[in-house]
């Protein structure tokens, strides 16, 4: 396999104004990517106010990424835990009562290897209601995981989970 990066070209992507982007950067820094505890309310606002749709229960622990707040939506009551990386080119949207636990990576990009410009890719995530995703684990561009549904410790989530029950491994299978 081979690739030409000085063909890459992913122009056709635009997901904000360069000053809005510029702008969240630095709200980011201050009040989510650091490890003072600012209050949850605080951080709801500032979401909202960039476009995320938040409800007004939401928890959002220190040390959190937001890639694009505009691109998401939280339901009420659901938990994001320290060190969350929610890197969402595209849409994320997660349901009420869900947890994302310490360390969880969410990743809407990819780039598509079967070609020499290795073009972006973006699949939008879609968690349901009542779903603990546990520590460390990794949900892959494009999925859907719906109501009910334990990823535990360190699992790669690669496709649909719809059963509900416990899901571990790389990839996530259920297994209970």
């Amino acid at each position: 396999m081979k690739f030409f990066l000085s063909t890459f070209n992913n122009a056709w992507y635009k997901p904000g104004t360069s000053s809005k982007i510029m702008l969240w950067m630095l709200i980011s820094q201050c009040f989510f990517e650091t490890f003072f505890p600012w209050p949850s309310s605080i951080k709801r606002k500032l979401l909202n106010w960039f476009g995320a749709s938040i409800a007004s229960s939401v928890v959002i622990k220190p040390h959190v990424q937001i890639k694009y707040p505009w691109f998401l939506t939280v339901g009420e009551f659901s938990w994001i835990g320290e060190h969350v990386w929610i890197d969402n080119l595209g849409r994320v949207t997660i349901g009420s009562n869900s947890v994302l636990s310490q360390g969880v990576y969410l990743c809407t990009g990819n780039h598509n290897y079967k070609k020499e410009s290795f073009d972006l890719m973006i699949g939008e995530i879609s968690i349901g209601n009542s779903v603990w995703i546990g520590a460390k684990s990794v949900v892959a561009p494009g999925v859907t995981i719906k109501d009910g549904i334990v990823v535990s410790l360190g699992s790669v989530v690669k496709s649909d989970l719809s059963e509900p029950g416990i899901y571990s491994g790389n990839p996530a299978v259920k297994i209970k």
